[in-house]
């Protein structure tokens, strides 16, 4: 989801490896009307007891937390991932599903002029069309190559070994790719774990299509060879694989 003048000059950041321990979150509060059953307050997180976040407790609660954490998602049926004329939600998916596993993923961040100030060292309150505003999927990308190991992500090159470690760590993978024209959405797609039903597509025992849940043009609950390497499409300029634990 993207609404900025539409121009093909794309320019991809240098990846930062090092974490920096200047950066702050950027993150609204719970509101009481941000839920599934509602397109209102995207930007915040959702208000509901009933979501599930990840128990840390061991692998098997994890998995299964994320698994009930899917389930109560419900992104196929719920409002708040419903495409419009204008939009798709796969970023709002994401920050739920990053949100509910206790996983940082921005679905607002810094204005430049905030985060100058971030990083200067000043107290910033997150106010939403002050000093932050909506990050989309495109935007996200460039955010994991400059920030995401500040927030504990790992940049992986291997779809199996993500897939690998989403499922023998209970951590969270994400796919992210930026789009070729700025201002035309991209797209972003959490790696889950598999199931006993749900299975990533293997060729010769190696992960060709990992396990995704995604919002989107086309919302799936789980999918992995249905939409292929969606993330290799000429509609592309480049694309990221991350891990969290």
């Amino acid at each position: 989801m993207e609404n900025s003048n539409i121009t093909s000059n794309v320019i991809i950041p240098k990846e930062n490896p090092i974490a920096d321990s200047r950066i702050k979150k950027a993150e609204l509060l719970p509101h009481p009307d941000s839920r599934l059953d509602t397109m209102l307050l995207k930007v915040h997180p959702l208000s509901d007891p009933e979501i599930p976040f990840r128990d840390l407790t061991n692998l098997e609660t994890k998995k299964e937390s994320i698994a009930e954490l899917i389930q109560k998602l419900d992104v196929t049926h719920n409002t708040r991932y419903q495409r419009t004329i204008e939009d798709t939600y796969c970023n709002v998916y994401s920050f739920d599903y990053c949100y509910f596993c206790k996983v940082y993923l921005p679905t607002v961040w810094w204005t430049e002029e905030a985060l100058q100030k971030v990083l200067e060292g000043q107290e910033v309150e997150a106010v939403f069309g002050e000093t932050v505003d909506n990050i989309y999927s495109s935007a996200i990308h460039d955010w994991f190559l400059t920030w995401g190991a500040s927030f504990g992500w790992k940049r992986m090159t291997s779809l199996d070994e993500l897939q690998d470690k989403v499922n023998t760590e209970g951590g969270v993978g994400i796919i992210c790719a930026k789009r070729k024209q700025v201002g035309l959405s991209g797209h972003i797609v959490p790696v889950v774990p598999e199931t006993k039903a749900k299975k990533a597509y293997r060729e010769n025992g190696v992960v060709k299509y990992p396990l995704q849940s995604q919002a989107g043009i086309k919302n799936y609950t789980y999918f992995a060879k249905a939409r292929k390497d969606w993330w290799n499409h000429e509609r592309y300029s480049s694309h990221v694989f991350y891990y969290h634990e």
